[in-house]
């Protein structure tokens, strides 16, 4: 069993368990989940670089990136330095973080939000609604078609946008949908946890114009972002290249202002 199949083994007993001690009715009846919700889409196409920015502990190819800096401090500093959007990683036993994160990261800024996340089941896209998330990422690797669809419907029912992730042309070619908004190219192979800017380069003519298309991981240099949006890339998430320093969004800043020079 890999990395993947075994997190994914332990996201559906974690979702198991929690059915059992919150109940759908009690997401349903949260402040948030009524709450009116950002496009992360729009966001990324009104900016000139359209930079999401992550907040990210650790990963399990890196065992810690970040663990002295509190949520609020990172993603105010992304808002105040230019991200278009904030993704915040959920998953705790690979990556150190929580629901929780999310729920500060709305308290404190108003740039979109977008819950990073293995995502298997509805139950857990309540929750990003209920915990204040304005887009959830679903990952092709995997999700079949069927649950692509379901989910992401699903989603735009409770006005979420939909970010989906693809590592290769079979997954995307099986993916393409009219219920999601933004495509984005994972460089990193999931499964051996190595980087290659060719995923990206070899699908952003695969990928239709309807879409929104972002490119992730690996990126950073700010000369690959310039390459990347030259080729028709009109987002990009970075983490680890932002979350390794002491302050986040002030590294944020400079590497705006050098894709501007």
């Amino acid at each position: 069993m890999n990395l993947l199949d075994q997190i994914i083994a332990s996201k559906k007993r974690e979702v198991a368990l929690k059915k059992e001690v919150i109940s759908i009715n009690q997401l349903e009846n949260t402040d948030l989940f009524n709450a009116k919700t950002h496009s992360l889409s729009k966001s990324i196409i009104n900016s000139p670089f359209g930079i999401i920015a992550e907040h990210k502990r650790r990963s399990p190819s890196k065992a810690t990136i970040n663990h002295s800096l509190s949520v609020e401090e990172v993603v105010q500093g992304y808002e105040n330095f230019g991200a278009s959007g904030i993704s915040i990683l959920t998953d705790s036993q690979y990556f150190g973080g929580s629901l929780e994160d999310l729920l500060l990261a709305k308290a404190s800024v108003t740039t979109p939000l977008l819950r990073k996340e293995f995502i298997i089941d509805e139950y857990q896209i309540l929750e990003a609604k209920a915990h204040g998330a304005d887009a959830i990422l679903l990952i092709a690797a995997v999700l079949s078609k069927e649950e692509i669809k379901s989910l992401s419907e699903f989603a735009h029912a409770i006005a979420l946008e939909v970010l989906l992730e693809v590592h290769n042309l079979e997954e995307l070619e099986q993916s393409i949908m009219p219920s999601l908004d933004i495509i984005g190219v994972n460089n990193r192979n999931l499964k051996t946890f190595e980087v290659s800017l060719q995923n990206s380069i070899d699908l952003v003519t695969k990928i239709p114009a309807a879409f929104v298309k972002i490119s992730e991981s690996g990126l950073s240099k700010p000369d690959d972002v310039k390459l990347l949006k030259s080729l028709g890339f009109q987002g990009f998430l970075i983490g680890e290249n932002f979350m390794k320093t002491d302050n986040p969004g002030v590294v944020l800043e400079q590497f705006i202002n050098q894709l501007k020079a």
